[in-house]
This record gives C-alpha cells, sequence and structure tokens, in this order.
C-alpha cells in the first residue's frame, strides 16, 4: 500500500478514506440504513441478495419489525458462527505448528545441578521425555498425557447428555462431586489436550501451580490423583459426549470439580512440570463489599459468590473481619509518614509501656517488597522458593538461589534509592543513610499485613538498655523480638541475635511469651490504617515495649478489671502504630487506570470535559494518520471510573470508545486534616470555618462511611434561626 500525499489525491476524491472503511465498513453501513431506517433504499437489500444468492424466505422480508429483517438478511450473508471461524481458521497458527513457540512460556526449559541430576536422573530424563512429547504435540497412545484446565465453569446437571457417544446411558450423578445435595449445577473443566491421549474413565494426576517432581515426597500436598468421568466437545451451547481427545483438541472434563479451584495441569505421570499459570494485565484491587437487598437471600448470593469465584480468574471473594462479603477487583489503599517524634502508649493495667518510632521505607524497596510476596512467604514459612505459576522473570526462582535473589534485589533497592538522593545531600549524609537502612535490615522481626506485606517490624536495637519509667521502682525488661525475617532472608545469623540474659527470670519468661501478642498488634494496625481502615503502604516500624514486674496484691484485680495482659499488650502495639501514623502526615494512595481514547474531532471537546470530571490527568493527544480520529492518553482513578464508560458514550453520542488497565499507585499530595494555620494560608483559604474539604478528605470520609466508621463533620452549618422568615416590622 503506497501512501500518497495531499497533491497525490486531488481530484480522486473530496473525502479520502481509508480501504477497510471504504470496501467492508461501508457496504455493512449502507445494508443496515436500507433495513432499518423508515426511509431507507429497499432496493439494496434485494440487490444484496440477488449478488450473494441468498436462500431467504418471503415471509422474513416482509416482517413488519425491520430488526428481524436485518437478522435475517446477515445471518444468510454473514453468519456469525462461519465468519468467526474461518477467521480463526485463516489467522491462528495448527496446534502442531504453534507448540514449538508456546512451549517456552507454558514450560520454561529449566536448568538442573549436579546435585539433582546425581538423585533424580530418572525423573529428570522423564520430565524431559515429557517436555519434548508437549513440544511435539504427540497425540500417539503411547506419549505421556498432559492437558492443562485453564477455567471452572458451571452447567445445569439437565443440560449434561443423558447418552454416552455410544449410545449408552451415562451416569452424571457423580458420588464425588462436591455440592450435588444443595446444588442442580455441576463444574466442568475447560481444557486443552497438549500431549497424548485423554479418555473417559482414565486417571490423571491433578497437579497445583507449587507442585516440583523433583521434591518427591514432600510435595504430596500438591498433587492429587483424580478419575475423568466424561468428556465433551463444546458445540456452541450444547455438549457432545465423545470417547476420547487426542493433542491439539479442547474438552469439558467432568468430574474435576472438587479437585480444582480455578487452573491446574493435568498429567498422567507424576514426573511432569506443572503449566505456567495465565497471565492476565488486571490485579483484583477493587473492593466491594456486597450483601442481598433482602436477607432471606443470604444462601443464595453466597452460592452465586463461590460460583463466581470458581468461573471468573479476576475475581477473588474474601470474608472481611466484619464479616461481610467482598468483591475484590481495583481501589485504595493508606500510605505513608516521614519521621516522626517517639509514640508512647501504656496498657491499661499500666505493666507494659510500648514506645513506637515509624518511618518511610524507601520506594524502591517497598516496590520490592510488594512484587515479591509470594516468594519471601514461601521462604519465611520454610517452603520452596519456586514459583512455577509465574512467567515474569523477576519472581521465578529456583531453590538454591530463592534466597539470593531476593537478597540481592532488596540490597539494590536500598543501592538505587542512595544513588537517587545522592545529587542532592553530602557525602557524610548519604553514608548515614547508607548505614542505617543496612543496619535496618539486620533487625527485620516480621512483615505486614499477613505477614508478607509491604511493611516491616523492626527489632529494638541489642544495645539497647532496660526503661525506667516514673511509675515504678523497679527497672523494666525490654521485649526483644527475634530478627526471623533477617535469618531467613540471609542477612543475619542466628548466632548474631543473642542476648546474654537471665533465662530463669520469671520477667522474661513472661516477656518472651508477649512476643507473639506484640506481631499480632503489628499486624492488625497494618490491616487497618488510621485514616479509614485501609491497609497500610512502605512503612518501617521500631517498637520497644517494656514490661514490669506486677504486684502480687493487684494481679487478680486487675487481670478481672481490664482482660487478659497479652490482649492489652495487643492493644497497645496496634494503637500506638496507628498513633505514630496518625501524627506524621499520612497520605492515601489510589490506584490509576492507563486509559486509551478514541474520538473524532467533532466530540473531542465532549470527551474532554468527561476527563475532567472524572478527575483524569492526559498525558498525550495524537491524530491517526489517515483518519479524523484522534487518540488520547490519560490516568483515570480507579475510584471514578464507575459508570465512565456510560458516560462518555452519552456525551459522544456512542463515537469514543475508552481501554482502561490498571497503570499504579498514586499518592493523593493532599492532606486529609489540612487547616490553615500560616498568614498566607489564612489568607488564601480563610479562617479555617469556611474551607470546603479537600480531595482526600472526601474519599477518607466516603470510605469510612460505607464502613460504618464515624465521620468528623459539620452536620449544622449555620445555628441562627431560619433566615427565609420575613422580617416583622
Amino acid at each position: 500500500m503506497t501512501i500518497v500525499g495531499k497533491k497525490g489525491i486531488e481530484g480522486v476524491s473530496k473525502d479520502p478514506q481509508p480501504m477497510f472503511v471504504q470496501f467492508i465498513l461501508k457496504p455493512l453501513f449502507q445494508v443496515y440504513h436500507a433495513a432499518l431506517d423508515a426511509e431507507g433504499d429497499k432496493g439494496m437489500l434485494e440487490k444484496v441478495i440477488k449478488s450473494f444468492n441468498l436462500s431467504i424466505p418471503p415471509r422474513e422480508l416482509q416482517n413488519k419489525d425491520p430488526k428481524a429483517v436485518l437478522q435475517a438478511v446477515m445471518s444468510r450473508w454473514l453468519p456469525l458462527s462461519v465468519t468467526v471461524l474461518s477467521m480463526v481458521v485463516r489467522c491462528m497458527p495448527d496446534p502442531i505448528s504453534a507448540q514449538s513457540f508456546r512451549i517456552s512460556r507454558l514450560l520454561p526449559k529449566r536448568d538442573f545441578g549436579l546435585d539433582h541430576v546425581g538423585d533424580n536422573a530418572d525423573v529428570i530424563a522423564e520430565v524431559e521425555h515429557v517436555r519434548k512429547c508437549v513440544e511435539a504435540c504427540d497425540s500417539s497412545n503411547s506419549a505421556p498425557c498432559v492437558a492443562f484446565v485453564s477455567k471452572m465453569f458451571a452447567v445445569p446437571y439437565k443440560m449434561l447428555p443423558q447418552r454416552g457417544p455410544n449410545g449408552e446411558i451415562l451416569n452424571n450423578q457423580h458420588p464425588g462431586e462436591a455440592g450435588i445435595g444443595e446444588s442442580e449445577e455441576c463444574f466442568l473443566a475447560f481444557a486443552r489436550v497438549f500431549s497424548g491421549v485423554l479418555r473417559a474413565g482414565q486417571r490423571v494426576f491433578v497437579l497445583s501451580a507449587l507442585y516440583d517432581p523433583l521434591k518427591g515426597e514432600s510435595m504430596q500436598r500438591h498433587v492429587q490423583e483424580a478419575e475423568l468421568q466424561s468428556l465433551y466437545l463444546m458445540m456452541g451451547q450444547g455438549l457432545k459426549p465423545v470417547a476420547s481427545a487426542s493433542a491439539g483438541n479442547v474438552v469439558a472434563i467432568q468430574g474435576l470439580g472438587q479437585y480444582i479451584l480455578k487452573s491446574a495441569t493435568l498429567s498422567s505421570t507424576k514426573n511432569c512440570w506443572p503449566f505456567s499459570s495465565m497471565m492476565f494485565q488486571v490485579a483484583p484491587t477493587l473492593r466491594v463489599a456486597i450483601e442481598p437487598s433482602d436477607p432471606s437471600d443470604m444462601g443464595a448470593l453466597m452460592k452465586g459468590l463461590r460460583l463466581l469465584n470458581r468461573a471468573d480468574p479476576f475475581v477473588e471473594i474474601t470474608v472481611s473481619s466484619r464479616g461481610e462479603q467482598v468483591l475484590a477487583a481495583a481501589g485504595e489503599e493508606t500510605i505513608e509518614g516521614e519521621d516522626t517524634n517517639v509514640v508512647e502508649k501504656t496498657t491499661p493495667n499500666g505493666r507494659c509501656i510500648v514506645k513506637v518510632h515509624v518511618m518511610k521505607l524507601p520506594d524502591a524497596l517497598t516496590k520490592v517488597l510488594e512484587e515479591s510476596g509470594d516468594v519471601i512467604g514461601d521462604i519465611v514459612e520454610g517452603r520452596s522458593g519456586k514459583r512455577n505459576g509465574n512467567l515474569d522473570t523477576r519472581d521465578s526462582y529456583d531453590d538454591g538461589n530463592s534466597v539470593t535473589v531476593i537478597k540481592k534485589r532488596i540490597t539494590d533497592a536500598i543501592e538505587s534509592e542512595i544513588e537517587a538522593i545522592s545529587p542532592q545531600v553530602d557525602k557524610e549524609r548519604v553514608e548515614k543513610y547508607r548505614k542505617t537502612w543496612f543496619r535496618y535490615l539486620k533487625r527485620m522481626w516480621s512483615l505486614g499485613p499477613r505477614h508478607v506485606g509491604p511493611n516491616i517490624l523492626l527489632v529494638p536495637d541489642i544495645k539497647a538498655d532496660d526503661f525506667t519509667d516514673n511509675n515504678h521502682i523497679e527497672r523494666g525488661i525490654l521485649i526483644r523480638g527475634s530478627c526471623h525475617i533477617s535469618e531467613r532472608l540471609g542477612f543475619t545469623n542466628p548466632n548474631d541475635t543473642e542476648v546474654s540474659v537471665d533465662k530463669s527470670d520469671p520477667l522474661y519468661i513472661e516477656a518472651e511469651a508477649l512476643k507473639s501478642s506484640i506481631v499480632s498488634g503489628f499486624q492488625l494496625a497494618m490491616a487497618a490504617g488510621p485514616l479509614c481502615d485501609e491497609p497500610m503502604w512502605g512503612l518501617a516500624f521500631l517498637v520497644e515495649p517494656y514490661i514490669f514486674q506486677e504486684n502480687s496484691e493487684s494481679a487478680l484485680q486487675s487481670t478481672d478489671q481490664y482482660g487478659i495482659f497479652s490482649g492489652q499488650v495487643m492493644t497497645a502495639v496496634k494503637e500506638a502504630c496507628r498513633l505514630a501514623v496518625l501524627q506524621n502526615k499520612p497520605r492515601l494512595v489510589e490506584a490509576m487506570y492507563f486509559c486509551e481514547l478514541n474520538t473524532p474531532t467533532e466530540y473531542l471537546g465532549s470527551m474532554y470535559a468527561v476527563l475532567a470530571r472524572r478527575r483524569a490527568r492526559v498525558l498525550k493527544e495524537e491524530m491517526q494518520e489517515s483518519s479524523s480520529l484522534f487518540t488520547v492518553h490519560a490516568y483515570v482513578p480507579v475510584a471514578e471510573s464507575f459508570g465512565f464508560a456510560d458516560e462518555l458514550r452519552r456525551w459522544t453520542s456512542g463515537a469514543a470508545s475508552a481501554l482502561l488497565v490498571l497503570s499504579h499507585w498514586e499518592m493523593i499530595q493532599e492532606d486529609p486534616f489540612f487547616i490553615p494555620k500560616t498568614e498566607e494560608e489564612i489568607e488564601e483559604f480563610g479562617d479555617g470555618s469556611s474551607v470546603l474539604p479537600n480531595l482526600a478528605r472526601k474519599l477518607m470520609n466516603s470510605v469510612r462511611r460505607r464502613k460504618g466508621l464515624p465521620v468528623e463533620e459539620k452536620v449544622v452549618q449555620h445555628a441562627t434561626k431560619q433566615r427565609t422568615l420575613s422580617r416583622k416590622v
């Protein structure tokens, strides 16, 4: 195709159009207008019927409903099923040729160390044989059978075929299928066969994404043996039973409902690597609490959520601490404060004093902790560091070097942050910053929330002295935590953190028992921040809890009056962490969509008006060549995206289209608790009584109202008499 300038097309056409518009879209539009418009050219329909030799009964063409007439013509001219299938056949490669370039993503080639080769030579040989069969799409009976289940979908039992491929009567009520007694639906597995032949009644191994064939007996919880009850070909909405399916076919499998939640790998041998999990552009970040309008429909809601959780890979269904059913799909989180003074909290019985110092983590370190949360969780809990289900090379580790890779990424994150600030700060402060953070990396006690989040609980300094309070004659003992996370990640050795203390002291024994309460209080604080009970993000907490000896006279009385001592410590740690953040001018972080919009020139102003109402930030605008369409890139807050597509279509008469993809988290710079104090602020915003709530305050209040939390707002704006009454003279 040759692109010519304006001079080259002079005299050819006053309205030059792309070939796709001229030869494909324009004829379709003409048929639509001829059928739907009251004054349309009916001769156009007759011309199409005669030109393409379409067989349409006269009674369908004489129907008074124009949509029925259009449906009759288009279904014979361009039937959707035939059109889509022919396009797939023409454009998509066949299974045998496609398998060679799919294999690198489905089953990445792994390098085995000498230790693995010596101990598991037979297993490795069979694993490589399975991989070669998958790569060749081997459909012979002798090849190992390998299939991948990408999703589970629900089908009513009455929709299942009653007879098998040979005419035999099928028993669809499988005794092991979950939920038969309470539901009239069963789950079928949507699977593709990559090697060998899959047969009805065959016994296969169901491998999860964490399965490792080289681990042997330790991987038993990641593998299950199941029997395939029936195989079906999916023919539109119908199901056709088949006895077997060879490599390259897509089938529905009955009998795996109790073994698979969303996706898994099926194999006739245990010596097979599981397939990599499916990758999605969008992660479930928006959380919505769901409840039925009629409380008696709670059972139906729970059933529907369970079906949705299994059928839709983009959805996560959880139960909150308040008992709410939460559907996760994109949202906001609470973020960060700067360095601050120490916050001190005392338990109600006065036996424990908690001091908390909070600081902001480097952005690069926060990103590493968030992205590698699953791998760090496996390392901390002593499980394998291998993430077979992840295609991202940054998070794909082998057993031998998972700790090394994570340690290197954390170290590089600190160094990159130091390099970023070094041009602005003198060398002495940069070196002090480096020593401080590398010292903190050796004192990591726990991560939060949920023990794998982007927040760190630090162990108090080993050289810290014991504490003496004015209200206590005795010296308090510092509850020293263990550098558990630092030891697991290889930043320190267990012997480096030992402290010489009298372990027979009853107060020391009690202090050791309270360590779990401190970690629990930290986790509670991280899961629910002080602004709107959202998770905190990118903070490090140095907690120094001191415990004092209890007087024997008031021991029983304090237990009855204030509750269990461990619960008091947990609450004190939680409140101290939240108060420390609140005193540091915290900010909200909201999720941002990357939005790509296409619109004609005449609707550009209307599109910008919609973006302005949605707090969007336009990145760039460019005009597409050889067309009158503009392409606009913008960031749209997720909180403002509800109804965005409908409003855009309404204001542009359906001419504009938008594509939304989750991009990043962005901090809202406004302080939700802003009050004018300086002369300049008072001059600009007033004395504070007339200042409207800023954006951060509005978002915070809306979340707090939804969660049933108290909101500080003026109920009465003007506490005077009614102003509309006429004044009596």
